[in-house]
């Protein structure tokens, strides 16, 4: 998972990766209690997507057959190729920023191959193999979600010579880790932080309190985020494309302009966010798209903007 670094030692054995920070999966090596958790993961995972996530991630789960067994990576990998290109690589936890854009440039997806603990069912910092598994793996299906991330991992060079990578790694964090999109059928999930997580599925769509800003790639790259606690912002895209087409875009001269512009903290809104609303209930008066009423009244946004300080 891009950007979160944690200040604990790293798990997983590093002294068997190769100079790619590749290992090879032991499927003797799962216990027992790994492939009970792993069962128990997905059964209460699988359940939450089906109202929580978006259709094309909810697809990508059923194409990949919901095994509850402990997946197997290079079987996985054999089918997600001839469908997008991707391959699942095995690696032992973190792994350096450059390899990982290297990894993910030629369309090979990193996952970790240790599993969390019965007590961390519900939390950790670092991927752990659930995570990386049913977090990320089924919109590597989707044919555009599954571009935009080898098109992503294409900048990764750039931004570690121009000395901004923790730019884009806040696209990677918001936009891969934590996205929202809109859908007819409201909002929904796709990022895999949420996904792979009961309780913060739940808070970034039900719960009042965290900002749900459209999506802008600016604003974006500006804005700081929480490692060790639920998000304050979501950033919700109106499609993949969107987040696709914004590739397209040089980010040499964009990280050139942000270099001028302060940070905006991770619980603020700014002048000029588009607020996103939930669809006005069948039978009330209002418009009746989350698109539509995606601008806030200007009354109503300046009472909540708290601009950033540098």
């Amino acid at each position: 998972m891009l950007g979160a670094k944690s200040n604990s030692g790293l798990r997983g054995d590093y002294s068997r990766a190769r100079a790619d920070f590749t290992v090879d999966q032991d499927m003797a090596g799962y216990s027992a209690t790994d492939h009970a958790l792993w069962g128990q993961l997905m059964a209460r995972q699988s359940v939450m997507v089906r109202s929580h996530a978006c259709a094309e991630f909810i697809q990508g789960v059923d194409a990949l057959g919901g095994s509850a067994g402990i997946p197997e990576l290079s079987r996985v990998s054999d089918f997600i190729e001839r469908r997008t290109g991707w391959r699942l690589v095995a690696v032992p936890g973190f792994i350096p920023d450059d390899a990982f854009f290297a990894h993910l440039a030629a369309r090979r997806f990193p996952v970790s191959v240790w599993l969390r603990r019965p007590e961390e069912i519900d939390y950790l910092v670092e991927p752990d193999l659930f995570h990386d598994f049913f977090g990320h793996v089924p919109l590597l299906v989707h044919p555009v979600f599954a571009d935009y991330l080898a098109a992503y991992g294409a900048k990764g060079r750039e931004a570690i010579e121009a000395d901004a990578l923790p730019r884009l790694a806040r696209l990677y964090w918001y936009m891969v880790e934590f996205g929202l999109i809109d859908t007819p059928g409201g909002l929904k999930a796709y990022g895999a932080g949420m996904l792979s997580s009961k309780t913060e599925t739940h808070y970034s769509l039900e719960s009042p309190l965290p900002h749900r800003v459209w999506f802008d790639l600016e604003r974006v790259m500006r804005t700081r985020y929480m490692i060790d606690d639920f998000q304050k912002t979501y950033f919700v895209l109106p499609d993949f494309a969107t987040l696709f087409n914004a590739m397209a875009r040089d980010f040499r001269p964009l990280y050139q302009s942000l270099q001028s512009l302060p940070d905006i903290k991770a619980d603020t809104l700014v002048a000029g966010d588009r607020v996103y609303a939930a669809p006005t209930p069948a039978g009330a008066s209002g418009c009746s798209s989350g698109r539509l009423r995606a601008k806030a009244s200007r009354s109503a946004q300046a009472a909540s903007i708290r601009h950033s300080r540098g």
